[in-house]
């Protein structure tokens, strides 16, 4: 899954893709680094950022959607049913959701959903990151997310844990070193890692323009740990990554 910020403020590439071409040619360019997701996203969900208004993110997500949809599985990612709603209607087939709340946009749409694990909400989820049992609780609510979302009618679920969202470099680590317990669930799991900042802990307080290597070990990581989808911003390196991974042989547990 590549990585298609439209916005302004996102902590790796805001502004550099508001603008609608330049957004759709990064698309496209993508699509020949080997994604076979695109997820538009117009409201950054960074640590600390602030909402944006439906009909301003409505207007930066969907003319951009509307071009993609044609040339690759296209995804949203919305916190918004108006949003997901809207972009689903220009071709979207599947609804990045981050509130984990809108599975009921996606039975009615019959697309995708991806529910995600966030404590909080972004301008403040980092305030107070605490867990009893971070990998345990982070496992029972997606579950539950996702039964949901299967008696509701959704056909293709996925499971997120929500790499840096309200959860410290510990809990973020706790939960990519016991990927297996997501795996177990049965329903596929997504993970977005890329850049982030415990990448940057880890490697030297690398800036984030400079964690592209720490990606893409933990890329790797989480497929040899049984991850279907990885969400990245360096699709290139991430795709060559995951022909050697298959190229060797590995046969990780997969899940449904």
């Amino acid at each position: 899954m590549g990585v298609l910020n439209v916005t302004p403020d996102s902590f790796s590439d805001g502004g550099r893709w508001l603008d609608p071409e330049a957004a759709v040619a990064h698309g496209l360019a993508l699509v020949a680094e080997g994604a076979d997701v695109v997820d538009v996203g117009g409201e950054s969900t960074r640590p600390g950022a602030e909402p944006v208004p439906a009909d301003e993110e409505l207007r930066r997500v969907v003319p951009v959607v509307e071009v993609l949809a044609p040339h690759v599985r296209v995804s949203v990612d919305t916190r918004k049913a108006v949003v997901a709603e809207a972009a689903v209607a220009a071709g979207a087939t599947l609804v990045n959701d981050v509130s984990a709340q809108l599975y009921d946009v996606a039975a009615s749409a019959r697309v995708g959903w991806v529910a995600m694990h966030m404590r909080g909400e972004p301008r403040t989820m980092q305030h107070d990151a605490r867990y009893d049992d971070v990998v345990g609780e982070v496992r029972d609510f997606l579950r539950a997310r996702a039964e949901k979302a299967v008696a509701a009618g959704v056909d293709e679920v996925w499971i997120d844990p929500g790499i840096g969202f309200g959860k410290t470099t510990d809990h973020n680590l706790s939960l990519l070193r016991h990927l297996d317990v997501l795996v177990a669930t049965g329903f596929p799991v997504v993970v977005g890692a890329s850049r982030k900042s415990f990448v940057g802990r880890l490697t030297g307080d690398a800036p984030v323009d400079d964690r592209r290597e720490g990606s893409l070990a933990t890329a790797v990581w989480c497929m040899l740990g049984g991850v279907r989808m990885v969400r990245v911003h360096d699709v290139r390196p991430t795709a060559q990554a995951a022909a050697i991974v298959d190229g060797c042989g590995a046969q990780p547990h997969r899940g449904r």
